[in-house]
């Protein structure tokens, strides 16, 4: 079992930064996937950015739509992932979530709660 706990979240402006934090305990573990995701009203989830586990290095992606403003993160040592919001718009106005898939004989996805980001005009 993981937990995901994720913080940071609240009102800001257009333009204005943010970074939002997920803490994971439980069965914890330097090398799995994780990602952040965000479900904006009315609209389905979607992924944000992800930082998959490599031998030779993290590979690192993000959604178009974030791109050049976000950053994601993680410190192993801490089993914390972050993300770095820049230049933040209304229109990422969302819950974001907190996601980390455990690799096994069956694939355990697990989520954290949700934190909330209002970006205002």
């Amino acid at each position: 079992q993981v937990r995901l706990v994720e913080s940071g979240g609240g009102l800001v402006q257009a333009e204005d930064s943010l970074r939002l934090t997920c803490v994971a305990s439980g069965r914890r573990a330097s090398n799995y996937d994780m990602a952040w995701y965000r479900q904006a009203p009315g609209k389905e989830r979607e992924i944000v950015a992800s930082i998959r586990f490599s031998f030779r290095g993290d590979i690192i992606s993000y959604a178009d739509s974030v791109k050049g403003r976000f950053t994601i993160s993680r410190d192993s040592a801490k089993h914390t992932m972050y993300l770095q919001m820049s230049r933040l718009k209304p229109e990422d106005t969302a819950i974001y979530y907190c996601n980390v898939v455990v690799p096994g004989p069956v694939e355990s996805i697990y989520w954290g709660k949700g934190t909330l980001v209002t970006v205002s005009s």
